[in-house]
Parts: C-alpha cells; structure tokens; sequence
C-alpha cells in the first residue's frame, strides 16, 4: 500500500534529482527572473509611446523592432548623433537577410 502524502504536499515528484533549466544554468530562481524582467521589457507601450519610436525608428531608417532593442539596451534613446551605430544595425540586418537567403 503507498504512502498518503503529507496534508501540504503537492503530490508531485520529489525535486531532489531537479537539474533545473537549461536557459538558467540550473537555478530556476534566475530563469523566473530572467522571464519576468523579459515580460516587462517587452510590455505594449502607451499608444502615443508607440507611435513615437516608430516615427523616431523610421526617420533613422531602423525598423521599430530594432530602435526599441537600443532602447532597451543604452537605457535611453537614440539621437542624430548616433550615425555610427545606425549604419551597424543596418549592416547587420543585411547581413542576416543574405545569410537567410544561402
């Protein structure tokens, strides 16, 4: 006969074999973090914020995608100053559309 598990048991298996997942390396403390902080970067901005990167993302000639990734990434926006960095994502994304391609 089995044993009945304890009154706040879940009646799940034990967790003592848990090797956690792969993206965290193991501690799912860090995986939960990591889907938390990504939910909140990625949340739908206001609609007028919206409008406002993408009018700022097509005047530099970057898609929406990629200003709002420099956003997240500088913590701050982009200016006319930035030339440099504008033309490297622009490289890049022609270099993935070729690499797509072959």
């Amino acid at each position: 006969m089995s044993r009945r598990p304890r009154r706040s048991h879940n009646g799940g298996p034990p967790l003592d074999d848990y090797d956690g997942l792969p993206r965290s390396k193991g501690d799912a403390y860090a995986f939960l973090a990591w889907r938390a902080a990504h939910a909140r970067a990625w949340k739908a901005p206001r609609h007028a914020v919206m409008l406002m990167r993408l009018e700022r993302a097509e005047r530099l000639g970057l898609t929406y995608e990629e200003y709002t990734l420099e956003i997240l990434g500088r913590g701050g926006h982009l200016g006319e100053d930035d030339a440099a960095r504008f033309a490297e994502i622009r490289r890049a994304r022609r270099r993935k559309r070729i690499s797509h391609f072959e």
